[in-house]
């Protein structure tokens, strides 16, 4: 699946009612005072700073404090999960061990189906492995089925962000690898290795800058950069010109002035020329990315040059 996130969200439509795991629950009945519990972090108190919870069993019993409580300081992520699910197996064994290097900046809580059937079906859960990110009492987020990890670890910062947790973009080893062979001059062995981060995650800038920069690489390899730049001044109509001269920009550190000067062609030329022209400078956007105030004062003026 291109992404884990629900896009119609099931929480906006009422489908999940938690209220009543949230009611008191009954007296107990006279008798022997229950064994005490194992120690661990009180409910809501975060599972890395007290006790190092980081994968917790929950049952309906405990699910008011383990996962409701916990969740208004600590992200709780929910595992729907049965013995007899085999893509269960798939899963849950990474979730873990996410939750354990996450080192307790959110908890995993693992929900047998078979043995809780109340709280599944409270969760509208229809097939598993289910999971459920609940931050602040409420669930925010949710995926059904194997999801890759790369796709996994993306959903989890979502959901450490919207729990108001700091978190730093976790390192890709197969980003490092790729990188380090963009760095060597391996374009080939760049290329491919950025296209499989994008094949399973398609919406990782990390690789898309990366591939926009094989492709930088190749158009300005053997290129006299002051030939470029002096052909293109001599000649502004030539387009081809102008896109090389704007690469060298790019790699002389003169981003916005590269993004100025395509945004000029952008308005003096008409069909595939412009289109042309456009389609390069949305590629130099890449190198930056998103972010980037330079880009996104380049993609209004872009706006205006086309409309």
């Amino acid at each position: 699946m291109s992404d884990p996130r629900i896009t119609s969200s099931i929480f906006t439509r009422g489908a999940v009612d938690l209220s009543a795991l949230r009611s008191p629950a009954p007296s107990p009945a006279p008798g022997p005072a229950p064994a005490p519990a194992q120690a661990g972090p009180p409910a809501g108190a975060p599972g890395g700073a007290v006790g190092g919870v980081t994968v917790i069993d929950v049952t309906e019993a405990t699910f008011q404090s383990e996962v409701l409580e916990r969740s208004l300081t600590t992200p709780v992520v929910v595992d729907f999960w049965a013995e007899w699910c085999q893509p269960c197996k798939q899963l849950s064994p990474v979730l873990e061990r996410l939750a354990v290097e996450g080192g307790g900046a959110w908890v995993l809580a693992k929900v047998d189906v078979d043995a809780n059937p109340r709280l599944a079906q409270m969760f509208r859960v229809q097939g598993i492995p289910m999971v459920y990110a609940v931050v602040g009492g409420q669930p925010v987020d949710a995926f059904s089925g194997v999801v890759p990890e790369p796709q996994l670890r993306q959903w989890i910062q979502a959901v450490l962000k919207a729990g108001g947790v700091e978190v730093a973009d976790p390192e890709d080893p197969r980003l490092d690898e790729a990188d380090d062979a963009l760095m060597s001059g391996d374009l080939d062995a760049a290329e491919q290795a950025y296209r499989k981060i994008l094949a399973e995650a398609p919406t990782d800038a990390a690789a898309e800058a990366g591939l926009a920069q094989v492709g930088l690489a190749r158009r300005v390899a053997g290129v006299d950069p002051q030939a470029a730049l002096a052909a293109a001044a001599a000649d502004p109509a030539d387009v081809d010109a102008q896109l090389l001269a704007a690469d060298i920009e790019v790699l002389s550190g003169l981003a916005e002035q590269a993004y100025q000067r395509l945004v000029g062609v952008v308005r003096r030329t008409a069909g595939d020329d412009r289109e042309k022209v456009r389609q390069h400078l949305v590629g130099l956007f890449a190198i930056a990315g998103p972010e980037d105030p330079v880009v996104a004062s380049a993609r209004r003026a872009l706006a205006s040059a086309l409309f």
